[in-house]
């Protein structure tokens, strides 16, 4: 464990006005978005997507880091043939790597998941640190519905995010924990608040359980919303009132650092909820984006998979890091939406 090399990498993830670009979706995932675009999900097509994304003039400036999946990271830039780990380092870019298996159905706990992929994991990560990355990201999934979560569920993913991460460190890769509480649901913010309050205890007593360094680990937090379909919708203001708050009461001021997931919120609403909590004031911790769907969603759809609409999706992009490099400062406003369009 080099601790020196953990402190740097987390330094430069939570550097001021940059956050990460979630491009680890599986192929699942990955054939799902491009469907909704008309495109057919090959490793050809992904390459070309992602390497799109990767070769975006600027995004340095906004995006400290990208989480790779698999695949992803032993694939190489189309011009130049270079690989993209030692191509996106070449920008000061930290390439980092989704390493859980995915969510399987939790025995004897009806409509609860949990996440595997702890097996052989610490060979995998020695091989993942050769080919350049520096971080990686487990992820957790958090179901909120009659009578859950319940005290298994809570318990068992957060066993596995602290076993994870002790491997993580272990290998001198810093890791992020994201316990994902699903937006999916009727529920109301103050059960959603509840929810998130559980699951952050139940992940920081496991991390200290088993040894973890705080200082050497980031976590990628969901927001605390009311269900997608609640009737009654909480605005901004209190988006942003009550994750603070449920930070504040469950995270160690010791973390360097909070990523936010999107979790099917709209672009705009991911970026106008980041800017307000980042205005808030006392906070210990920086907070930042981690978005996936939040970025890359505009460019995909200009993309389409169309070579001649590069141009304009590597510029939609573009426009999407840098509203939310300015929304980790508190510096967003609507208007800079229209400026661009």
């Amino acid at each position: 464990m080099d601790r020196n090399l953990l402190s740097k990498t987390a330094a430069a993830m939570l550097a001021k006005g940059k956050g990460l670009l979630a491009a680890d979706e599986s192929s699942g995932t990955c054939e799902k978005r491009f469907t909704s675009v008309g495109v057919e999900s090959t490793e050809a097509n992904r390459r070309a997507y992602r390497d799109l994304l990767f070769t975006t003039k600027g995004i340095e400036e906004f995006v400290s880091g990208v989480i790779l999946f698999d695949e992803t990271l032993r694939q190489s830039t189309i011009v130049g043939n270079e690989p993209f780990p030692e191509f996106l380092a070449g920008k000061g870019i930290i390439p980092g790597i989704k390493v859980d298996k995915g969510i399987h159905d939790l025995a004897l706990s009806p409509g609860e998941k949990v996440t595997e992929g702890l097996d052989g994991l610490r060979g995998r990560l020695g091989e993942y640190f050769k080919l350049g990355a520096r971080f990686a990201k487990w992820r957790a999934v958090i179901t909120i519905g009659p009578g859950i979560p319940s005290h298994a569920c809570l318990y068992a993913n957060a066993h596995a995010l602290a076993r994870y991460s002790a491997l993580c460190q272990e290998a001198s890769i810093v890791p992020i924990v994201e316990p994902e509480v699903l937006l999916d649901g009727d529920h109301t913010i103050e059960r959603c608040y509840e929810a998130s309050e559980a699951t952050l205890s139940a992940v920081f007593a496991a991390l200290r359980a088993y040894n973890v360094s705080l200082e050497h680990t980031v976590l990628k937090a969901s927001m605390v919303v009311s269900g997608k379909d609640c009737p009654k919708q909480a605005g901004v203001d209190r988006v942003a009132e009550e994750t603070v708050r449920c930070l504040k009461r469950t995270v160690p001021a010791a973390l360097p650092g909070i990523v936010f997931l999107s979790g099917g919120q709209s672009d705009e609403a991911a970026t106008a909820h980041l800017n307000e909590m980042a205005r808030a004031p006392g906070l210990p911790w920086p907070l930042t984006f981690s978005y996936s769907r939040a970025l890359q969603n505009c460019a995909l759809k200009a993309w389409r998979g169309a070579p001649g609409s590069v141009a304009a999706a590597q510029r939609a992009f573009h426009h999407r890091a840098r509203m939310n490099g300015l929304a980790a400062q508190g510096k967003y406003r609507p208007d800079l939406e229209k400026q661009a369009a």
